[in-house]
């Protein structure tokens, strides 16, 4: 039999993968080596050379766009179709099976899928049924929970509340809603995986039957399998099974979404004997790349190891620019891309990473200024996103009571007992007399609405009018500090649990830095107030490209996972920012963050940018950060600084005791701390300083603190202790 087109443009690791015995098989694909194309071709392999059945093998992807991609390139190798070929999403493959298997699975024939949205509207109905208070039980929280819980595979009876009263009516409300689920014949998400993996745990026949069927199981992204994914994986494959995952531990970077890097180390415990693979021959980046890359992720210790290598090109050295503030990093990042546009490439070949969403609003808005059509990859524009849309309705009713679309908007926002029935019973009334909704609201507020939707309502209204008054005379970022507190949208989006939250939180807070670096035109006849919010709408409607259009690419380096460009900035790269504040004391989580930072580095293909900011304004404070350590971990030869670093140097005198650090009035003293300096304080923990400025009883020092954030302490009263 003619191998050939099997085997042809594949190295000797891709080779060896595909050709693998019938036994375990441990790729730990790089990036940028060929994952996909080893995927495809060891399929055709098994199919066509092996005389494996298509209806043998199950291939696992995460996304369908992969599986799409998967099945289009075996059948165009093979130059036949595989329909019978189980290729899919996790999610994918189990709805497949508990379609084949409803009454085994206790499901009933037409059983309904309900996404992300329908589940949370069905937690808040169901919250609602029981009259709990979903100020107090937030149902994105509730929510997160039972997705949690599934995704380790637990049900309400497998959980104990621990004696905490919290848990136990989480728990009661986990149970509540796996009985409405059940009754109505509703799977969510989490579910689909759930159920699929205890239909074949309690059906021996069943099990047997797939795993005779399945004898070759071939996963790919297998860093990113949570324990239910893994835990459906290993019963289905058994002792008779050969899987087959595609790997690199280098990137897992989702532990946020419950993502198990350590699948990937257990892989060998769990299946005796297996063959481990590595793909090290890069052939997307730069010689330097792939070194600056191998260099900071070799300070990551709980690895498998491997070595990016290319017989490309040595490449141009890793651009380091040490900006003064944001405003100049972006002001780089334009004029370099400017220069890179002007030389006849394409602006979709460019890509600007960043750690966290909220950098996303200075780099937007200097985009618009230079006329560059811009997208935002995988999410919205700072002004589109629904957290700072519901502060700019609370903002905008402040200034214009009759401003309908605002108040609809953030009526209920946070939940405050005011329903879509009194909502109507607003609108109804407005309409009638030709009113707004906030007059109307008035109106039938102390005679149309129940005793309880009334006092929801002039509880509503008494907010708006109580911030009006506080934040009447503040300057412009103090009002919009003032209200995303005092509107309660800050706390709300904490109760949120995750990433997703803490994300809603800090664009609130960028809101405020928007607020504090906004220049109102003097020949405007608007106050301050109106003027901004005119220019957050009109730079929520213009500015980004339609998807098809040749545009600069922004997103989070999350997002950038799985793309390539010529042209990347990584931007941010600060301690505090990138790592991340609350990763730096967690060795686990400064791994994480390391591994995120070597996908960004190996997302570019020719050129690579890293800016940092001395200072920077981010969730509504100033920052004086050091550049992140990531960058000190790239060895030097591979670095040009654009711009000497210019360090912040200012002079105070102080002295230090073993009861702490204290400022001094004598003229002689020598300098007792140091910008970068680590300190303990007996409240908020260790931390490095960032800033100093005055002199003996008034002398203050900003400290970084890792877990209190970033504060101004006097050195009279602050205490500190060198470290």
């Amino acid at each position: 039999m003619d191998v050939t087109p099997i085997l042809e443009n594949l190295n000797d690791a891709q080779r060896q993968a595909v050709t693998a015995p019938a036994e375990p098989t441990l790729v730990i694909a790089g990036a940028g080596s060929g994952k996909t194309r080893v995927l495809v071709h060891r399929a055709a392999w098994l199919i066509d050379v092996e005389g494996v059945s298509p209806q043998s093998l199950l291939a696992v992807t995460f996304t369908n766009k992969a599986a799409a991609e998967m099945r289009g390139r075996i059948e165009t190798l093979l130059r036949l179709p595989v329909q019978n070929l189980w290729i899919g999403t996790f999610h994918g493959l189990a709805h497949r099976m508990l379609r084949r298997h409803w009454r085994e699975a206790g499901l009933p024939q037409n059983f309904q899928i309900i996404d992300s949205d329908d589940q949370l509207r069905l937690i808040k109905r169901l919250l609602k049924n029981l009259e709990i208070d979903d100020g107090r039980w937030v149902p994105r929280e509730i929510q997160w929970f039972i997705n949690a819980q599934k995704d380790e595979g637990l049900r309400p009876q497998h959980l104990d509340h621990e004696g905490n009263a919290d848990r136990r009516q989480m728990i009661s409300l986990y149970q509540a809603y796996e009985e409405i689920c059940q009754r109505g014949g509703l799977v969510d998400f989490a579910e689909l995986l759930l159920r699929a993996h205890e239909l074949l745990r309690d059906n021996a026949e069943l099990l047997s039957h797939y795993r005779r069927r399945f004898q070759h199981l071939l996963v790919d992204e297998f860093q990113d399998t949570n324990a239910i994914q893994y835990a459906w994986l290993r019963l289905l494959a058994g002792d008779s099974g050969v899987p087959f995952v595609v790997g690199d531990d280098d990137q897992s970077i989702y532990r946020w979404r419950g993502a198990r890097v350590e699948h990937i180390h257990r892989f060998q415990t769990d299946f005796p004997g297996t063959r481990i693979v590595k793909l090290e021959q890069n052939y997307r980046s730069t010689a330097t790349i792939l070194n600056a890359a191998n260099a900071v992720i070799a300070n990551n210790s709980s690895r498998l190891g491997k070595n990016l290598w290319t017989e490309g090109a040595e490449g141009e050295a890793i651009r380091v620019y040490s900006a003064y503030n944001e405003r100049d990093e972006a002001d780089f990042v334009i004029g370099r891309l400017r220069d890179w546009i002007d030389q006849g490439n394409a602006r979709a070949d460019s890509a600007v990473l960043y750690r966290s969403n909220a950098q996303s609003r200075v780099l937007e808005e200097s985009l618009i200024n230079a006329g560059i059509p811009y997208r935002v990859y995988g999410g919205l524009r700072f002004f589109e996103r629904a957290e700072i849309k519901d502060a700019l309705a609370y903002l905008r009713l402040i200034s214009h009571r009759d401003d309908d679309s605002s108040f609809e908007r953030i009526v209920n926002k946070p939940t405050r007992g005011i329903g879509a029935r009194t909502v109507e019973l607003i609108r109804s009334y407005a309409r009638a007399n030709a009113c707004s909704l906030w007059r109307a609201a008035g109106a039938i507020a102390s005679n149309d609405l129940s005793s309880r939707a009334a006092n929801a309502v002039s509880t509503f209204m008494s907010l708006v009018e109580r911030m009006a008054r506080e934040t009447r005379g503040l300057d412009l970022h103090d009002q919009v500090d003032h209200v995303i507190y005092a509107s309660g949208l800050v706390d709300f989006f904490k109760k949120d649990k995750g990433e997703k939250g803490e994300t809603r939180v800090e664009n609130l807070l960028e809101l405020v830095s928007a607020a504090k670096s906004f220049e109102p035109d003097p020949a405007e006849e608007m106050t301050p107030l109106d003027e901004f919010l005119s220019h957050a709408a009109l730079e929520a409607g213009e500015g980004q490209a339609d998807a098809w259009e040749d545009c600069v690419q922004l997103m989070t380096m999350h997002s950038a996972k799985g793309l390539e460009f010529p042209l990347v900035f990584m931007c941010g790269m600060e301690d505090g920012l990138f790592p991340h504040q609350r990763s730096i004391a967690d060795p686990n989580g400064l791994e994480e963050e390391r591994r995120l930072c070597y996908v960004g580095i190996t997302r570019a293909k020719k050129t690579l940018f890293v800016t940092h900011a001395e200072q920077r304004r981010l969730h509504g404070m100033d920052n004086f950060s050091q550049p992140s350590r990531f960058i000190a971990e790239i060895p030097a030869e591979h670095i040009e600084e654009v711009r000497p670093r210019v360090q912040i140097t200012r002079p105070m005198r102080s002295l230090h005791s073993r009861q702490g650090l204290r400022a001094a009035t004598m003229p002689n003293d020598e300098l007792g701390i140091r910008l970068g300096q680590r300190v303990r304080h007996r409240k908020f923990g260790d931390g490095v300083i960032l800033n100093c400025e005055g002199q003996g009883a008034h002398a203050r020092v900003e400290v970084n603190f890792e877990t209190a954030g970033t504060k101004w302490l006097v050195l009279s009263y602050a205490n500190l202790d060198l470290m």
